[in-house]
């Protein structure tokens, strides 16, 4: 994918990020022929500290040219890269021209993840700040677009997230591909030998050229 570099975004609940999303993704998607790197965004950090660092390497990865920006992000990962994605502010050297997000928090008014939101957002946090950081209520029609996948019974985010950002997409015309697999704990990473689910990155390779 020539000028295309993609930002690998590990989960861990904004307090740790998991080894297990973050470099074999990177060797995942050179295997696919697709320039990555894994970013590790601040943890233990409140909004808007961790979009701004995110905001500032995607900067950095256009002036090294880039030409377009694909993130990958799982969790609070997955998270981070909807806001990058979504949330005003960005200019055009910031911005993201597609993302792949791997179970990810999408909505900091439901009750769950709590542990990420107290990070995140504090423990007093307003409506309005737990909208203006929830996924579904940035979507516009000029989103980019979205790969979404997750497993039905994943206890720590619950799939409703993965439904409620795909609701928003449709009723904005994004295109977006919304894969939700009957069995699988949360935290899946790369998905190898997890029964169905481990087909998401054949589904996310084939998606993920056509961004080309």
């Amino acid at each position: 994918m020539t000028g295309t570099h993609m930002i690998v975004l590990p989960g861990g609940g904004y307090a740790m990020h998991a080894a297990h999303e973050a470099e074999p993704v990177v060797d995942w998607l050179g295997g696919l022929g697709v320039r990555a790197s894994v970013f590790r965004y601040p943890l233990n950090a409140r909004h808007p500290e961790p979009l701004d660092a995110l905001r500032a390497e995607i900067r950095r990865r256009r002036a090294a040219g880039a030409r377009r920006i694909g993130l990958v992000g799982f969790s609070a990962g997955g998270h981070l890269a909807g806001l990058a994605a979504l949330a005003p502010g960005a200019g055009p050297d910031a911005a993201v021209d597609f993302a792949v997000l791997g179970y990810a928090i999408t909505s900091m008014e439901t009750e769950t993840y709590r542990p990420a939101r107290l990070i995140l957002l504090g423990e007093d946090a307003d409506p309005e700040l737990r909208r203006s950081t929830s996924l579904d209520a940035l979507v516009t029609p000029e989103a980019p677009p979205f790969f979404v996948w997750h497993t039905a019974e994943d206890p720590y985010v619950p799939v409703e997230h993965a439904y409620r950002l795909a609701v928003a997409l449709a009723a904005g015309q994004v295109p977006h591909a919304l894969h939700v697999f009957a069995h699988g704990p949360h935290s899946l990473g790369l998905g190898r030998n997890a029964g169905e689910a481990a087909i998401w990155t054949t589904l996310a390779e084939a998606w993920i050229h056509e961004q080309e």
